[in-house]
């Protein structure tokens, strides 16, 4: 079952190779009668140029960026935000090393604020809780899209917030009425309000706790920030807190001035109640005085007392007493111009293929990690590439298409309008899109999301770029000592994840478009900390001062991460045959059907719903040897004389890039707002398998109603079909 499934995809490892001498050698050695185009038609990668671009890509070029970069706040729509436009624009519209254009794209997006003249504030009695002693006013912060209101009750703790914590509490408590605070981790920013409001819980306080982030350290005298990179007690993570990416009032339509729009009542996936994050020094004083129950030992954290449910409220003995916890939360919602800043090296052969390259430009705010060090590396490869292109040395085969993303902290805006607006022309044209949001969270080792097409052309780019601080060692072979695994066909590998989520811009290219993605960014060792990520992210503390002392000193690992992706996008842009591996792809679905056998084909059977009567796992691979890539090249290239032979390579390349747009299907996840891809779409069901099927399986296992087995039938039908449209992708004609 397996084999077969596999043979309808199935794609030689060669493919790379192969297509590159054939491709080469064979339309470059052809007839001496071919027209005077075939040899500019024809050209591959240029290693040499490709050797002149690492070696330019500038540490310390990066740093200064940086350091322009985050002098103010810059909250997408603000003054600082404009001033980060500007900037963009002047380098990227530089006569010396900037594009061949770049410009601004409006939209008119929905946002959420907190009022400046009302500060949100949680109290306790007459004890003001909320601390801004040590941020300024101006950062106030909040929980974006959380609703106004001033909810007062007794006070609970929900864990992580997540549908089994608040199941757990209600067994213990009657929730009506009071304030659930909760930990960052386990669900959603939104699911954690979303998830408490069934109960009657009126108000949600959530926190970082030190053990998730600071592995347990607390103080601020010795152990935080400044004196490491750990979260000082009063750092407060803001957010955005809805579930769906893109515009909320202008669903799957580019939000432009004059766009029809949803009315605010009917937008969906955010708070129904007020929630407020708050730092762990105000959540200490409030964990550690709730009376009740002591929480099972999996709720416990690092604070240096036990963590109750809560009577609900605190002890008796306590200081607080009986007193009810308040917030008072001024939030409003306004819909406001935020711009995308984009730019273009036009293609010298095949201007109407982009590869798309982008990152986000807003922060909550200084964002030195989180966006900058991306913009920043994003800045000095089109400083490196610009230059060459401005002094004649060098032209892409393949337009290249730069984007820094407006509002992406407010929902992945900018980029989801960007899609939803040139939806057609990017399904159509895009290669693929290369995502470099936090390009260094720390300085152990890089790491890599993606199709699984993509994993060869990462690690070509890695072998050829030095691992920072590590004599003779290539970022590949450092990668492989930190995260790898075995793979039938390569051996031991690095790991490369899945862009299986929606947690930066590559979402919409992922999952509303199927373009083939990848996310690449250095990390830290996850062997020496537990933190969920870097310490400072989403607060006022991720400031240039952090990044260079703490983050990457010296800025090598910004360095090491801007010669890897932009090593990536040259050989995608320049390459003859794109380095898209489709026996890769293979392979990660052989593992995604292995665990979809092991995990359900004995209860399926039972309920007659069997894998081996579908046809893509059965029947319909009869034909697919055809399809072997090997075959899909001979067929295409047997004669090499034939002037048409660029045209074949063109067809080749749009059977590739298309690949992954066979594995849509518009309608296969009607409750999930942005997700077309049957492959990657995002799960609940933690399994690594199909997510369509998983999520149906464990809902149909746990209601046991004969509808919801209908719909684990229907997933596996969604299923079988795209794998067999992917499959015909190769085909010539049927």
């Amino acid at each position: 079952m397996i084999k077969k499934v596999l043979i309808g995809i199935l794609c030689s490892a060669a493919v790379l190779t192969l297509g590159i001498l054939i491709g080469h050698f064979g339309i470059t050695k052809s007839s001496g009668s071919a027209p005077s185009w075939v040899r500019d038609v024809a050209k591959d990668v240029d290693e040499s140029l490709v050797e002149k671009f690492l070696s330019e890509v500038d540490n310390i070029q990066i740093q200064e960026n940086l350091r322009e970069l985050t002098k103010v706040p810059h909250m997408a729509t603000t003054a600082g935000d404009e001033q980060t436009v500007k900037f963009m624009l002047k380098r990227w519209q530089d006569p010396e090393s900037g594009l061949d254009q770049a410009w601004r794209e409006e939209y008119m997006v929905y946002l959420s604020f907190p009022d400046p003249k009302n500060p949100n504030s949680v109290t306790v009695g007459e004890s003001l809780i909320l601390q801004t002693k040590k941020i300024l006013r101006w950062f106030s912060p909040y929980a974006a899209y959380s609703p106004a209101g001033h909810p007062k009750g007794k006070l609970v703790y929900a864990n992580q917030g997540k549908p089994s914590d608040y199941e757990l509490l209600n067994r213990t408590i009657d929730l009506n009425g009071t304030i659930a605070i909760t930990r960052y981790g386990g669900a959603g920013r939104a699911a954690k309000a979303i998830n408490a409001a069934p109960y009657g819980i009126i108000g949600v306080l959530v926190y970082t706790d030190p053990l998730d982030i600071n592995d347990g350290l607390m103080s601020d005298i010795n152990e935080t920030y400044p004196h490491s990179w750990y979260l000082p007690p009063s750092g407060v993570e803001r957010g955005s807190f809805k579930n769906h990416y893109g515009d909320m009032l202008t669903p799957y339509l580019a939000a432009k001035e004059e766009t029809y729009r949803i009315p605010a009542k009917n937008v969906t996936g955010i708070p129904p109640i007020p929630i407020q994050p708050i730092g762990f020094e105000d959540a200490y004083i409030l964990i550690c005085e709730l009376g009740g129950e002591a929480a099972p030992s999996e709720w416990q954290g690092s604070f240096s007392c036990t963590y109750n449910f809560g009577g609900p409220g605190f002890k008796h003995t306590s200081t607080f007493n009986n007193s009810d916890v308040k917030l008072d939360i001024f939030n409003y919602e306004e819909v406001r111009s935020s711009a995308n800043v984009m730019g273009v090296i036009r293609g010298s052969v095949e201007p109407d293929r982009y590869v798309i390259y982008g990152n986000h430009r807003d922060s909550w705010v200084h964002g030195a990690i989180d966006p900058s060090s991306g913009t920043s590396v994003m800045l000095e490869l089109s400083r490196v590439l610009g230059k060459m292109v401005k002094q004649g040395k060098w032209r892409p085969r393949r337009s290249i298409i730069f984007g820094s993303w407006g509002a992406e902290e407010f929902g992945l805006i900018g980029s989801a309008e960007y899609t939803e607006q040139y939806f057609t022309k990017l399904s159509e044209r895009t290669v693929a899109y290369i995502n470099v949001d936090i390009a260094v969270f720390a300085n152990a080792t890089l790491r890599a999301s993606g199709m699984p097409s993509v994993q060869n052309v990462i690690f070509t780019a890695a072998k050829q770029v030095d691992a920072p601080g590590l004599d003779s060692m290539s970022v590949y072979d450092n990668w492989i000592q930190y995260a790898n695994k075995t793979s039938p066909a390569h051996g031991t590998i690095p790991r490369v994840g899945y862009l299986s989520g929606a947690g930066s811009d590559y979402a919409a290219f992922v999952h509303y478009l199927g373009i083939t993605s990848m996310d690449i960014s250095y990390t830290y060792d996850r062997s020496k900390t537990n933190a969920r990520i870097y310490p400072a992210y989403h607060t006022a503390y991720d400031t240039f001062d952090y990044a260079s002392k703490f983050i990457d000193p010296g800025f090598t690992s910004h360095q090491a991460t801007g010669r890897t992706a932009g090593n990536i996008l040259i050989r995608l842009a320049d390459s003859l045959v794109l380095p898209l591996n489709c026996s890769d792809y293979a392979e990660s679905l052989e593992e995604y059907l292995k665990t979809a056998i092991d995990l359900y084909q004995h209860q399926l059977k039972a309920r007659n719903i069997s894998m081996g009567k579908n046809k893509t796992f059965n029947n319909a691979p009869d034909f697919y040897p055809e399809m072997n890539q090997n075959a899909l090249y001979s067929r295409k290239t047997h004669d090499k004389s034939d002037n048409s032979l660029p045209l074949k390579v063109r067809m080749i390349n749009d059977q590739l890039m298309l690949l992954d747009r066979a594995f849509l299907n518009p309608l296969a996840f009607p409750d999930k707002y942005g997700y077309r891809h049957v492959i990657w779409a995002s799960s609940s069901a933690g399994q690594p398998t199909f997510p369509g099927l998983a999520d149906a399986y464990d809902k149909a296992e746990s209601s046991g109603q004969s509808n919801d087995w209908d719909k684990v039938h229907y997933h596996l039908s969604v299923l079988s079909q795209a794998i067999d449209g992917a499959a015909h992708m190769l085909l010539d004609v049927i």
